[in-house]
């Protein structure tokens, strides 16, 4: 019988071996982080309509959108000055020529992933939505963000969005 003389390959493969369960975690992880990301934010339930202006802040008064069908809705958020970063926002949104089972507004970095920031607004009575919001901190001194205003109606899912944006104080 010959004498066990230990390998040199075993050990060799050992550092691989890591380096390869590291990257199947890796790549495990951000998957996952894709999949969630992606389900959470169900865009592609919801049936996208333009502003009725291609600029308005919200802060600076109503924002307007036609969903189609006479259905309209608006977003105002009822605030004095400017939209700033980490401040409690006081939203309205108003839906008109539809029934709406519920409303939320997504905050969204543009041109920047900033998260998704949602918010969904308590029924108040005939088609008015309210309820509170929050942009995150800036990381520029102007900061791009969009306003995304979803609602569910009987007919399914309608939205629309305003682009604003805020100054780093």
């Amino acid at each position: 019988m010959p004498p066990c003389i230990p390998s040199s390959s075993g050990t060799a493969r050992l550092p691989l071996l890591h380096l390869l369960i590291t990257v199947t975690l890796l790549t495990l992880a951000v998957a996952l982080w894709y999949l969630t990301s992606y389900s959470l934010r169900d865009e592609a339930e919801i049936r996208w309509m333009p502003p009725a202006k291609a600029a308005c802040d919200p802060s600076a008064g109503p924002c307007a959108a036609r969903l189609g069908g006479g259905a309209e809705l608006s977003l105002a958020v009822v605030s004095q000055g400017a939209i700033q970063p980490l401040e409690r926002l006081p939203l309205e949104v108003r839906v008109s020529g539809t029934p709406a089972e519920a409303v939320r507004v997504d905050f969204v970095g543009r041109g920047m992933d900033m998260g998704l920031h949602r918010f969904p607004l308590e029924a108040e009575g005939d088609g008015v939505f309210r309820g509170a919001g929050q942009v995150s901190i800036c990381t520029e001194a102007v900061m791009p963000w969009r306003a995304k205003v979803v609602v569910d109606t009987p007919q399914g899912r309608l939205g629309s969005w305003f682009d604003f944006e805020v100054q780093r104080r």
